[in-house]
């Protein structure tokens, strides 16, 4: 039996690597930078190379809440076997490496929410309607909340009310912000997350006021007007170089988040199968991360050029527009052990930056297959899942 186990388990890990592969060929190794391949700003073969290395350090080091909501929180009542969690992710890898050979951005955590709901389903599990109401709302205001930020941020650079040496610097400021408050595992104690300011703030012995830590928010900005200082002094000496500059830090920021968030679609299957063999997360986790960034140097290219060029004509200001709450909604996500699509939060924002431009060259007929592909990736990987988890059943 324990022999069996084990090999159930290895093919449960092949599947995971190919999925993960798919992943870092799709989503997570080609939305991050394609703004700034748009902009001109990036190479797309450098962009590949760098994502596939911030991605895989995002995973390692922010992957643990999405793996676990995926492989315990989305069925109730069952837990995922070996020959589930297999079914699940290879049905899932099909649907997004088809995306990635066709040109068109299947959203990746549709099609593994989906199939892992499918085979928990013909398991007979009970749907976990409490996580399924977080999950819908994320992807349902992404969309809507991605593209507002964004084009208010692109009208906001392009306004002659404005100067670009005071917003790009205010906007850096506030990205500093984020980044000093987001959760790092080697920050922490075992097994929980804890942030730069947390940990910062406390060594600074200073007390709490009116509920708040006041060491955090001290460290939070200093961070935050430490970015402020260096932009503001990188615009005054060249404005282009430092959009440029700013535009690859974010997508830099994105790329890192992306591995956090989307390493646990690839893997998160896999964590029910862990316990009875004594495996701990890391270095699945590290597993993970290799197979995004296999993916992202062997297959993100071409979705890179996709995103970058099919989607919207981008230049710096609307590229940065596009980063900056595509960072914030990925980092919202994987505080919360929230599955995400990256496609979706990327291309919602790249329209969104796109029409503060008059439109911006958004093909619309491109955007309408996209949203098509995204539901139905859904539908069929629940279906499809469902239909061969019970045949094998069956047999």
């Amino acid at each position: 039996m324990v022999g069996s186990g084990v090999v159930t388990l290895v093919i449960a890990g092949i599947a995971s690597l190919f999925m993960a592969w798919a992943i870092g060929a799709g989503s997570s190794g080609s939305t991050p930078f394609a703004p700034a391949v748009g902009a001109n700003a990036i190479s797309v073969m450098r962009a590949g190379f760098l994502v596939g290395l911030l991605g895989f350090a995002g995973a390692v080091l922010q992957g643990a809440n999405v793996s676990e909501a995926v492989g315990t929180e989305l069925i109730g009542g069952v837990e995922l076997t070996a020959i589930a969690a297999t079914t699940g992710l290879l049905v899932a890898a099909a649907l997004v490496a088809f995306g990635v050979f066709t040109g068109y951005p299947i959203a990746t955590a549709f099609t593994v929410t989906g199939a892992i709901v499918g085979v928990g389903l013909a398991m007979g599990g009970d749907p976990a309607w409490a996580k399924y109401q977080q999950i819908a709302a994320l992807w349902i205001l992404t969309p809507f909340v991605g593209s507002s930020i964004a084009y208010t941020t692109a009208r906001l650079l392009r306004s002659e009310r404005t100067a670009e040496q005071v917003v790009i610097p205010l906007l850096g400021g506030l990205v500093g912000l984020i980044v000093a408050n987001v959760e790092f595992v080697v920050l922490g104690p075992p097994d929980v997350g804890q942030s730069i300011a947390e940990t910062a703030g406390n060594s600074l012995g200073l007390p709490p006021v009116g509920g708040f830590e006041l060491g955090s928010l001290v460290v939070s900005l200093a961070v935050a007007g430490g970015v402020v200082a260096l932009l503001a002094w990188d615009v005054r000496r060249d404005l282009e170089a430092g959009q440029r500059h700013f535009l690859l830090a974010l997508g830099s920021l994105v790329a890192f988040s992306a591995g956090g968030s989307q390493v646990g679609l690839a893997i998160g299957p896999l964590v029910p199968l862990l316990d009875p063999f004594d495996i701990p997360l890391v270095p699945v986790l590290v597993g993970g991360g290799l197979g995004l960034l296999v993916g992202s140097w062997t297959g993100a290219p071409r979705m890179i050029k996709a995103i970058a060029q099919d989607y919207s004509a981008l230049g710096p200001r609307r590229s940065i527009a596009a980063l900056i709450p595509s960072f914030a909604i990925a980092q919202a996500a994987v505080l919360f052990g929230i599955p995400v699509s990256f496609n979706e939060i990327i291309v919602s924002a790249i329209v969104g930056s796109g029409y503060a431009a008059e439109g911006g060259g958004v093909s619309r007929g491109k955007m309408g297959y996209t949203v098509l592909a995204w539901l139905g990736s859904l539908v069929l990987a629940i279906g499809v899942a469902y239909g061969i988890f019970t045949a094998i059943e069956i047999v």
